[in-house]
């Protein structure tokens, strides 16, 4: 009886024990599973929104903050760097910015209205040039400059009155729903708005040579006071505002030539910096641009 009483004991301690364990299993198997999902989902999330985080410029002047793509903003820093170099008012550049907002969003496109072409998008047909002439960005912004220069006023009229003369568009008043954008990259790429233009680009893949920027810089901006050495351009601006508006065209144009940093005097641009925010520091009319 003994050795039974215990053997009954003993298969009841079996019986008895053994579901705590599997159920205990169970739990831990749970929570490995629980564990997997909300980290793998945490992982996949994050990985969904560094994906969504698309290259974008953003400029903030005069109370207002506007987004662009890399494409976009450089197209506008070429725009405005020409009414720069021929000495004009800023209000020309918002005038050409906000006529090319509307006209191609700011894009060099290849198509448009009949034979419509361009940033403006001119047609060869009304005595714009040739088909591959006003595709090519300086020759149709100075084309446009050309003519606006010529409207009496145009300094203080209304933008649509002034973008009509030039363009003699079929929907002159839409000029005007996109002042606000041209007013914001004027701003910032002539030099006003200090510190105005950032930009969130992913990681460089090329880079143009040191020389390649000097010469743009020169042809769109006309500065000349540069010196290119070990992937490192350094100009020397005639002032702190035109400083700024070379420090914001190498921002702009970053996407383009693979620029990795752009200082202002000690306040710097960083390209590895997600955010894409100017450090602090004191401006100079130095701007040193580094690729690569």
């Amino acid at each position: 009886m003994p050795h039974e009483r215990l053997g009954l004991v003993l298969d009841e301690t079996d019986v008895t024990s053994r579901p705590p364990r599997r159920r205990h299993r169970g739990r831990i198997a749970l929570l490995l599973v629980i564990a997997v999902v909300v980290g793998g989902g945490w992982f996949a999330s994050q990985f969904l929104l560094e994906g969504m985080r698309a290259p974008r410029c953003t400029i903030t002047a005069a109370g207002m903050t506007e987004s662009f793509d890399p494409e976009q903003t450089g197209n506008a820093a070429l725009i405005t760097a020409l009414s720069v170099k021929r000495g004009l008012p800023p209000r020309a550049a918002t005038v050409a910015l906000t006529t090319a907002y509307q006209e191609s969003k700011i894009r060099n496109i290849t198509y448009g209205d009949r034979d419509s072409l361009g940033l403006f998008q001119q047609r060869p047909s009304q005595g714009w040039g040739t088909e591959k002439q006003v595709m090519d960005p300086v020759y149709s912004t100075t084309k446009f400059y050309d003519a606006l220069v010529k409207v009496k006023g145009y300094e203080n009229a209304d933008i649509t009155e002034i973008a009509q003369k030039v363009q003699r568009s079929g929907y002159p008043e839409a000029y005007r729903d996109h002042e606000g954008q041209g007013r914001v990259l004027a701003s910032a790429l002539t030099g006003h708005s200090p510190a105005g233009l950032t930009c969130s680009l992913e990681e460089a893949t090329s880079h143009a040579k040191p020389a390649t920027v000097a010469d743009a810089l020169a042809t769109e901006m006309g500065i000349t006071q540069a010196q290119a050495s070990d992937g490192v351009l350094t100009v020397t601006a005639p002032d702190q505002r035109l400083a700024w508006a070379v420090g914001h065209w190498a921002v702009a144009r970053s996407a383009q030539f693979g620029v990795t940093a752009v200082a202002v005097g000690d306040r710097t641009w960083d390209r590895a910096d997600r955010d894409g925010a100017w450090t602090d520091g004191a401006a100079s009319p130095t701007v040193t641009i580094t690729l690569g």
